[in-house]
């Protein structure tokens, strides 16, 4: 195939690989202070992983940003950058750009309109009114600096020029959105040091025989994790048992936790608690009563309009206890106590997580020390910047990746032509 060479016009010209919301917020920022811009995306569309988040409706940021929401080898890295462009500046930036922002609980904040669409309209339009470039079908293959720049080489041979690289292309989560890690690469063949990336935001596989017949069964209560015998995280909300293990909210706190722990060889266990608005005390008078009701009533029938049907017979199996259509009256105090234990502290084991298609998020990443927080500039090479997903930063669900992104991706744009050389 013949060896194309496309080289931009202006002196100040960046290239950014990736058009997810890092890629698509560093080319506005750049675009703004009168670049020349063009973003490379692999897939057939810029922003898709944007599309999926929330949920469809896209929860932007997080007005309750807090570092320990954040996660990395070195998670102090991330405070130069949220706090550069914050929360407010990235709601000011919507508002501008169109989009009437609403708070709802735990401090997510979402468009009006529920709907992601309505996000990524309103960043294309923005990039299409300041002239940026959309260049998509186009993969990268390899940066190499040259003179007064850089040498992007995509994967059929076709070259092209920039003074600046922003390296934006997400991590290994949703690989069917258009992250496949192969970013990784591109920065490891030019020296940057890769924490290994793991799964995060993911749904957990549970070692258990009776999952398919609770698969579906939801309830609201609280999860903790414990890994070497030690409880790390506790989460609350509604929990779902599914054919493969459990999901829902809570467990997608505590699945970076034990990702991290099933890559370096330990087992973790997540603990249920089913009733976390009673004491084990208040439980067990609750139990004690309600058997006490209709003595001749079967103990499996006793527990239905207090648990979920399908859970009744898994319940007392797991608790141990023996003839579940015994009379009521039949039930002794130990075995009532056997099932407050259970009831309060179900503890199953974790033996994966779902593949990284169902991945919210990727931990791990580039080695953040060899980039500075101030413009997101690479410390190894000049005038090449990373932002977003890529970086090992990552944070809880709720909006904090998202403001990672946006953080990230304005400074570095903006970064780019503001210390031109």
């Amino acid at each position: 195939m013949e060896n194309k060479e496309l080289i931009m016009k202006d002196e100040n010209r960046v290239l950014i690989i990736g058009g997810g919301a890092a890629g698509l917020t560093a080319a506005i920022a750049a675009a703004r202070n009168k670049a020349e811009v063009m973003i490379l995306e692999a897939s057939d569309r810029v922003g898709r992983k944007i599309l999926a988040t929330g949920n469809g409706r896209c929860n932007l940021t997080n007005v309750n940003m807090d570092i320990k929401r954040f996660h990395g080898e070195n998670v102090k890295f991330a405070k130069g950058p949220l706090k550069q462009f914050d929360v407010d500046q990235v709601i000011n930036l919507f508002e501008f750009l169109g989009i009437s922002c609403k708070v709802e609980d735990g401090g997510k904040v979402y468009p009006y309109s529920d709907q992601a669409s309505s996000v990524l309209d309103v960043l294309r339009y923005q990039l299409q009114a300041l002239g940026v470039e959309e260049r998509c079908n186009s993969k990268v293959k390899g940066i190499k600096p040259s003179k007064g720049g850089f040498k992007v080489i995509l994967e059929d041979d076709t070259t092209i020029h920039g003074n600046k690289v922003i390296v934006a292309t997400g991590g290994m989560a949703s690989p069917q959105l258009g992250s496949d890690g192969s970013g990784y690469n591109l920065l490891k063949a030019l020296g940057h040091s890769i924490i290994e990336p793991f799964p995060a935001l993911i749904q957990l596989k549970l070692e258990a025989k009776f999952l398919k017949g609770i698969s579906g069964v939801k309830f609201v209560g609280e999860a903790s994790i414990e890994i070497d015998d030690k409880a790390l995280r506790i989460e609350g909300g509604e929990i779902l048992f599914t054919d493969y293990g459990i999901s829902g909210p809570p467990i997608l706190q505590l699945s970076r936790l034990a990702s991290e722990g099933l890559m370096t060889g330990k087992i973790p266990y997540i603990t249920l608690d089913l009733f976390p608005q009673l004491t084990k005390e208040e439980l067990y008078a609750n139990l004690k009563l309600r058997l006490a009701y209709q003595p001749e009533r079967p103990l499996d029938f006793s527990f239905i309009g207090l648990i979920n049907k399908k859970l009744i017979p898994v319940v007392l199996k797991e608790a141990n206890l023996s003839s579940p259509t015994k009379p009521s009256v039949q039930v002794k105090d130990q075995e009532i106590r056997r099932l407050v234990e259970l009831l309060k502290g179900w503890r199953l084991k974790v033996n994966g997580t779902q593949a990284w298609k169902h991945a919210q998020v990727t931990a791990g990443g580039i080695k953040v020390d060899e980039v500075d927080p101030r413009t997101m500039e690479s410390r190894l090479i000049q005038g090449l910047y990373i932002a977003g997903e890529i970086l090992d930063i990552d944070g809880d669900c709720g909006g904090f990746n998202l403001q990672w992104a946006w953080s990230t991706g304005y400074i570095a744009g903006e970064a780019a032509i503001l210390n031109h050389t």
